[in-house]
């Protein structure tokens, strides 16, 4: 059983699925020469990809190339299905600071051959997670600065308000997909600056208003 915690209350959030969305920021899309997209990029990750914070990733011995994406992490509260932009931030319960680790070399040798990349993206610790803010404790969700260091150098820096969807859209889109149920995950797409990472290196991201994540490399 995973659980994640949310700060202020003893109990531990047991976490279901962990979905994910891709190219949401522009800037990101243009670095790796992607298409923008006129529906949203969804893939899932399993619990067992899950990191706590000041844990050690893994980089699996079948990839060379296993890239950062810092994101924003939302927390389902209660359960949905089809909800409107209106009514979806009511059932976040917390935000969290998230890291979306790729393995870009095997990513982008399934694209090529037109399959499935999730091996690339679901790999164990490749989610690092933070513990989670309560939702009313941030002001704005769409206007949050982030930023990531490896080894105390900057990598990413950027702003929630340069998302293309917004956080009651990421939620309200992808509930038209999957029933989000109390205990989910959302990550919601990482602004430029993603890098390679390798073995011996220091994590270090923040979110504005919500926390901090702290890994190394194994």
């Amino acid at each position: 059983m995973h659980c994640v915690k949310l700060n202020g209350t003893e109990q531990a959030c047991r976490v279901g699925k962990i979905v994910c969305l891709g190219r949401n920021y522009l800037d990101h899309i243009r670095e790796l020469n992607n298409e923008v997209p006129d529906a949203p990029v969804i893939f899932c990750k399993p619990t067992s990809s899950l990191l706590e914070n000041e844990g050690e990733i893994v980089i699996p011995a079948y990839s060379n190339d296993c890239h950062h994406e810092l994101e924003l992490a939302l927390l389902i509260g209660k359960t949905g299905k089809n909800m409107s932009e209106a009514s979806a931030k009511d059932h976040i319960r917390g935000y969290g600071v998230a890291l979306d680790l790729t393995l870009r070399d095997v990513q982008a040798r399934q694209k090529s051959k037109g399959l499935p990349w999730e091996i690339a993206k679901g790999f164990d610790t490749s989610c690092p997670l933070s513990s989670f803010v309560k939702a009313e404790q941030v002001n704005d969700p769409d206007n949050l600065q982030l930023s990531l260091r490896v080894n105390g150098q900057l990598r990413q820096q950027g702003n929630t308000n340069m998302m293309m969807r917004s956080v009651a859209r990421i939620v309200s889109e992808i509930s038209t997909f999957y029933t989000l149920e109390e205990g989910d995950i959302i990550l919601t797409g990482t602004p430029a600056g993603v890098g390679p990472i390798v073995s011996g290196d220091l994590l270090e991201g923040e979110i504005e208003q919500v926390g901090q994540l702290r890994v190394r490399v194994a």
